[in-house]
């Protein structure tokens, strides 16, 4: 954990996510705005749709996972099974979801509170998850994302037991961290007025 004070703003960072310079971006610091009720609708409306395909992904992969020891693991699988959670609670959980992806899910459903226009709020699950209004390697990334997403889980499903098990263990230990992560960062978002994580919000020019 480090404190972060960029800008004389000190709260508390977990990431290295893109930080708005409050000076260049004076709509990073909304102490001068009011909410209004249909962009909290909006941010609780993208939220709960982002949260949703997490914990209902995390329902059906846990007992995949737990499947797997319905029978005893040999030291060959109990390796790879350590091995697996643990490359995905650094990549997926950690590097993934805390150091980038949460704080911009946070800062985004943020924007919507204050900023965003009515396509923004009812497309706000999209929106939050950088589907459309972010940079384009943002767009494509969350497109490949998806994707890679869906065929692992085709793939996955044509894998016996415990060898499917063992791989679902580290998705769910990947995003249960990023569920974590997430939670924290719309706390922050959310509680602290200064919170600057940039939402990286981009509009194509008609």
């Amino acid at each position: 954990m480090r404190r972060c004070t960029k800008n004389k703003l000190p709260y508390t960072q977990f990431c290295t996510a893109p930080l708005l310079d409050i000076e260049k971006h004076p709509m990073a610091d909304t102490t001068h705005l009011k909410p209004n009720a249909l962009g909290i609708l909006a941010a609780m409306w993208g939220l709960c749709g982002f949260f949703y395909l997490i914990f209902n992904a995390l329902n059906h992969l846990t007992r995949m996972s737990l499947a797997a020891f319905e029978t005893p693991l040999t030291p060959l699988q109990w390796f790879l099974l350590i091995a697996n959670v643990l490359f995905m609670a650094y990549s997926e959980g950690y590097k993934g979801f805390q150091k980038n992806y949460s704080p911009r899910l946070a800062a985004r459903a943020r924007y919507l509170v204050y900023n965003g226009n009515l396509t923004d709020q009812l497309l706000a699950p999209l929106f939050c998850m950088n589907f459309f209004n972010a940079p384009k390697h943002r767009i494509i990334t969350s497109m490949v994302l998806l994707v890679m997403i869906v065929v692992l889980i085709l793939v996955f499903r044509m894998l016996p037991q415990p060898w499917r098990g063992i791989l679902d263990a580290g998705v769910v230990v990947g995003l249960s961290w990023g569920a974590i992560a997430s939670l924290w960062f719309c706390f922050i978002a959310f509680t602290d007025k200064h919170y600057s994580a940039d939402p990286e919000v981009t509009r194509i020019s008609p």
